[in-house]
């Protein structure tokens, strides 16, 4: 208060009166009002001179208003208020003072919106180039006065991508103001769109995105050094749980709520490619006894559809054949034909049946093209599925609200974790076995520079329209999703992430920017081991071997199932 002039606390004291209603906002001229007869009222109680009272009347409203910083979890919190109003009604909500504690954790959930927007940026610009800024301030010709954006309120600093306006431009510089900055912007700041004209690229009014490389202040002078980041077409959105209860710690349903309130990691149906597969191979491991070094033959297949005699050929990623190959292989190179052999061997009903236990709750068509993901579901249940095999085959029901409390304090709701028996704790283990060979040597050895016991599986459907990264350690679990909204365009061409863009080089490089800022300071948990897994040395192709010989190492097994000297080698599935 003491930092505050005579008019300024005058001000606020008439508020008191009629807080709701006499704000400077709400009633500019009421809030005068009442602040000249508090002024008055001063003088005549001697507490001022009327001398001052008076010069405090001429002082004008000045009011610098700041919005509020949109909230970091926009998504997450819709989710929270549609199942209170749902559950409680909107009068509740607004007026009943009730106390919402939530699962979310703030630190991951900037961390999951920092990996996912700077992801988006990076997936648009190699999918879609440039595309030249539309949105204009101009008005007549003119720029307004004053030259404000409601972000500029909010504290940004280097890294940070602020909309800035172009002020002036010619043919090689824009200038740019981003708040109190200042921005002379040349090509080399938008380099990659290969621009000609900076006026043309960037003309006078013109507001579009900019990362912050540095700011400088001096005296009065404030520069900046910005480099065009356009906002992404490419949509995706991210999800991390915590393993033993379900509860969710981040949520990103999208680029920007603003721009699109579908939460895309809880309402969106997305075909999951490869990420399916470790469904198929849980529900071998555990009906048909199968073990990591069961073998499949990975060679061409032809299948016959019974109703219309068409016939379906699956092909692997890479159009090769590996022949003879052990299921970890296939798991950890992402083979397609053995993935369908094994739903074949499981039978459809059996490997639907699986991914409903594990919570997918979409309708599964019952053909074997389901086994390379092309049904549907929604990243919240894929990330809640792989968290049951890090949970040792115990599924946890997701959920967002750990407790409800009244004005009062009373407790009105509370959320306890709600565990289901998926599959076996046994063939858990062994299917995360096989998902850290994926991250040790196959389709997500990126994510083995993390120097974490991570498992995980990349999932890639036709024509790169979506790609999935879901991974795990023993504790926490996140996914994530990126693709477009609509397969195809307003032109009828198909929107693709771009040759080559596989859940590998489109999904995981956000996960794994998410996850080392995450579990930097987080110890490193080994997964538990159930007391009937037993290992034994194999060689490449699964037989037994000596420890300590080439290619020889040491392999997860149910008791029982593990390979013997002279052990019969079984035939493998044709």
């Amino acid at each position: 208060m003491k930092d505050l002039t005579l008019s300024e606390a005058a001000l606020i004291a008439g508020i008191l009166q009629r807080p709701h209603s006499r704000t400077p906002i709400a009633d500019p001229e009421g809030a005068l009002r009442r602040r000249d007869l508090v002024l008055g009222r001063m003088a005549e109680e001697k507490y001022i001179t009327h001398e001052e009272a008076e010069a405090a009347r001429r002082e004008p409203l000045e009011l610098h208003l700041r919005r509020a910083r949109p909230s970091v979890a926009p998504y997450f919190l819709e989710e929270v208020r549609k199942y209170l109003e749902r559950e409680y009604g909107s009068q509740r909500i607004y007026q009943g003072g009730l106390r919402v504690y939530t699962t979310l954790d703030p630190e991951l959930q900037r961390a999951a919106v920092r990996a996912l927007r700077n992801g988006l940026r990076i997936l648009d610009r190699r999918a879609r180039g440039f595309r030249k800024p539309t949105e204009s301030v101009l008005e007549d010709g003119l720029l307004p006065d004053p030259l404000r954006l409601p972000e500029w309120d909010w504290p940004f600093g280097e890294g940070d991508v602020v909309r800035g306006v172009v002020v002036a431009s010619d043919r090689a510089h824009a200038v740019v103001h981003v708040g109190e900055y200042r921005s002379r912007v040349g090509p080399q700041d938008v380099g990659w769109s290969r621009p000609g004209r900076m006026d043309d690229v960037l003309p006078r009014g013109t507001v579009a995105s900019f990362r912050i490389l540095s700011l400088t202040s001096e005296g009065e002078r404030r520069d900046a050094r910005l480099r065009l980041e356009p906002d992404p077409e490419v949509e995706g959105a991210f999800l991390a749980l915590d393993v033993k209860s379900g509860a969710v710690r981040a949520m990103v349903g999208g680029y920007d709520f603003e721009r699109s309130k579908f939460n895309r990691a809880t309402q969106a149906k997305r075909q999951v490619g490869s990420a399916f597969k470790p469904i198929v191979y849980a529900a071998a491991i555990e009906t048909l006894g199968w073990t990591p070094t069961t073998t499949l033959v990975d060679a061409p297949l032809e299948i016959e559809d019974p109703w219309d005699k068409s016939i379906w050929s699956p092909r692997n990623y890479d159009h090769s054949y590996l022949g003879p190959i052990t299921l970890r292989r296939a798991v950890e190179q992402s083979r397609n034909v053995p993935a369908v052999k094994t739903l074949q061997a499981v039978g459809l009903d059996t490997g639907i049946e699986y991914a409903k236990r594990l919570g997918l709750s979409g309708d599964l068509p019952p053909y074997l093209p389901i086994a390379l993901g092309a049904g549907e579901a929604r990243l919240v249940e894929m990330v809640a599925a792989f968290a049951t095999f890090a949970n040792q085959g115990l599924r946890m029901r997701p959920f967002l609200i750990e407790r409800i409390e009244d004005r009062n304090g009373n407790l009105i709701e509370e959320t306890r974790p709600r565990a289901i028996d998926a599959i076996r704790a046994d063939a858990a283990y062994l299917v995360t076995s096989l998902l850290q060979g994926v991250v040790q040597r196959g389709t997500a050895t990126r994510a083995r520079r993390l120097e974490r016991p991570i498992a995980g599986k990349t999932g890639t459907t036709n024509d790169y329209t979506d790609a999935w990264f879901i991974g795990y350690e023993p504790s926490l679990a996140a996914g994530v999703w990126v693709g477009f909204d609509d397969k195809v365009n307003p032109d009828g061409k198909l929107n693709s992430l771009g040759r080559g863009a596989d859940g590998s080089r489109a999904a995981l490089p956000i996960w794994m920017e998410f996850w080392k800022e995450v579990t930097a300071e987080r110890p490193v948990e080994e997964f538990p081991i159930p007391g009937n897994i037993v290992f034994v040395p194999v060689d490449a192709s699964g037989r037994p071997g000596a420890p300590g010989e080439p290619g020889v190492k040491m392999e997860a097994f149910v008791s029982g199932t593990e390979p013997r000297a002279r052990m019969a080698t079984p035939r493998p599935p044709q």
